[in-house]
């Protein structure tokens, strides 16, 4: 919808892969509709994933001992954080609607996004506790996970070698995302790509496409531990 604000983060290192492509198709189509589209392409921008004192600008809030939480929550609301930091932070504040594109690894998200969580959605940014989950920060943004998976979609089903799919999501969409207030439409998720055809790839690119274009009407899915263990 024309005004509407969406931030794609990106980890694929190769712009070739599948995973490139269907940031390409997010792009696209979601720029016809009016969208105004930024992409954080992780890999490209060298973007550090360590939590590290580089984090903070200037005076530590204690010298004594270091507390990485406490110190960027304490440099948040001084304005003391540092700058690539600030930058991200600022793109997702404008955000209505945050992607995030990767090859699932290990059961989860890239080193290198998780360094983008870990560093990004500070408390005092994104929450404070007691402020999380419908109270995050973030509440009223929509995220949606969009990747890609080595194994087939049998592998990922209840009665399958690696357990429902739903499981694997439940830190990413509940613990990171829900936490911090966003609402979660449901996964995109693109099954093996590499065990299948071109024609089967094309298929997927289009599916996402298609998937696009409606996607401002989807309702967000039930955040609650039945949604992803019942």
């Amino acid at each position: 919808l024309p005004g509407r604000n969406v931030l794609i983060v990106y980890a694929h290192q190769e712009p070739k892969s599948l995973n490139g492509s269907l940031k390409n198709v997010a792009v696209e189509e979601l720029s016809k509709q009016g969208c105004s589209v930024t992409v954080s392409d992780l890999y490209a921008m060298q973007f550090e994933p360590r939590a590290t004192r580089n984090d903070i600008v200037g005076c530590l809030h204690n010298l004594e001992e270091f507390d990485y939480g406490v110190e960027v929550r304490e440099a948040y609301k001084r304005g003391d954080l540092s700058s690539d930091l600030i930058e991200e932070q600022k793109k997702v504040q404008e955000a209505d609607l945050l992607i995030f594109q990767f090859p699932l690894y290990w059961f989860s998200m890239p080193a290198i996004m998780k360094g983008w969580m870990d560093r990004v959605l500070v408390e005092g940014f994104a929450h404070q506790f007691p402020d999380c989950y419908s109270s995050g920060f973030l509440k009223n943004k929509l995220a949606l996970f969009s990747f890609t998976t080595g194994g087939s979609q049998e592998m990922y089903t209840k009665g399958g070698i690696s357990g429902d799919i739903r499981y694997l999501l439940w830190p990413m969409q509940h613990g990171i995302m829900h936490y911090c207030g966003v609402k979660v439409l449901a996964p995109h998720i693109c099954f093996a790509p590499e065990s299948v055809s071109e024609e089967e790839r094309k298929e997927m690119l289009l599916a996402w496409g298609q998937r696009l274009k409606t996607l401002w009407k989807e309702k967000p899915i039930d955040c609650s531990p039945e949604w992803y263990f019942k």
